[in-house]
């Protein structure tokens, strides 16, 4: 059964299941779903824990073994199988399916995940762990959510923020869900239950942003300038590589062009968003991206992008000079800014 995070300690008040599967990219909140699963699994007498990790060498017989082999104290067990890439393989596959159909009911079984792709999770093992386990699927906490997790996660310890602190920390923080966790309970510690004024929390909190390239992105699309501006400068603070942030940008506005140009032929807008592979977030992100930009601007962003790239390779470049950084950001704030 399908059941959400926030919904698991109340499932986990009336008993537990032989079976569990936590898959999520926002390795935070599945750590912590697992971990109310580990709690509930020791009060209920499962004394025993077995951990095991698919790499590359993993035995596929081992989690059989597993759930076959008794405790040498007769105790219950939780066996918790972890697949960091997903990708079970064809035998991983065929023997997690012998698995759940002979469940030991002395056991208790965790499999962490993370978040699956789109064909994934159409895999007839991805099918078989849905129907027989409570499926704990955790989605990504993006920014335009993030303040009002901060906010949840402040009430906890009996705090309040205004939003203009809520978005200060979110900023701060961008792409680092548990940095953010961090910081709320660094706000606890400094200071009391109640209210935190803005000085409060813009003193408390650093400067921890993991700036990620391909969120970078997200703001582009948004037509977010602010968040723009920023990240790109975390990007070149962090000393990211500018061929990769470059690539990045250039992929996205190709991606536009291509489906630009398919509704200017008169496509329809879900058969060219297939055939680009997007869905998801990313879909929310670009159907309105598309209604803003126009295709003479994608073409001549698409163009820039190229000049700049002589830039990176030390050539001369026609319609720029300096600083390839700032005819980066330049490049984004075509794409952001157009209407």
């Amino acid at each position: 059964m399908q059941l959400r995070a926030d919904s698991l300690d109340q499932h986990l008040s009336k008993g537990l299941s032989a079976l569990y599967v936590i898959t999520s990219d926002e390795h935070l909140l599945a750590m912590e779903a697992a971990d109310k699963i580990r709690k509930a699994a020791r009060t209920q007498g499962f004394s025993e824990r077995e951990v095991l990790t698919v790499e590359r060498s993993f035995k596929w017989g081992a989690l059989l073994a597993a759930n076959q082999s008794q405790s040498l104290f007769g105790d219950k067990k939780l066996i918790e199988l972890r697949i960091p890439s997903g990708k079970p393989g064809k035998d991983g596959a065929q023997a997690l399916q012998e698995y759940i159909s002979h469940l030991s009911p002395d056991n208790l079984t965790l499999i962490c995940l993370p978040k699956l792709d789109w064909a994934t999770q159409k895999a007839a093992w991805v099918t078989a762990l849905q129907q027989a386990a409570v499926y704990i699927d955790i989605p990504l906490v993006e920014r335009p959510q993030l303040p009002v997790w901060l906010q949840q996660r402040l009430a906890l310890q009996q705090q309040s923020a205004e939003r203009q602190s809520l978005d200060f920390i979110a900023d701060r923080v961008e792409g680092n869900l548990l940095a953010a966790h961090q910081e709320i309970q660094k706000l606890g510690l400094l200071y009391p239950a109640g209210k935190l004024s803005f000085e409060q929390v813009h003193d408390a909190v650093l400067n921890v942003a993991r700036y990620d390239v391909f969120k970078l992105n997200e703001a582009m699309l948004s037509g977010d300038v602010a968040r723009l501006v920023r990240m790109l400068e975390g990007l070149k603070g962090e000393g990211e590589a500018l061929p990769l942030v470059l690539w990045a940008v250039a992929e996205e506005i190709r991606t536009l062009l291509r489906i630009k140009s398919g509704l200017v032929q008169g496509k329809p807008l879900p058969v060219l968003l297939k055939e680009n592979r997007i869905w998801g977030p990313r879909e929310r992100l670009v159907e309105p991206a598309l209604r803003r930009v126009q295709l003479a601007v994608l073409r001549e962003a698409l163009q820039e992008a190229a000049q700049i790239d002589k830039m990176v390779k030390g050539l001369r470049a026609k319609a720029f000079a300096g600083d390839p950084w700032d005819a980066l950001l330049q490049l984004g704030l075509k794409v952001a800014r157009a209407r």
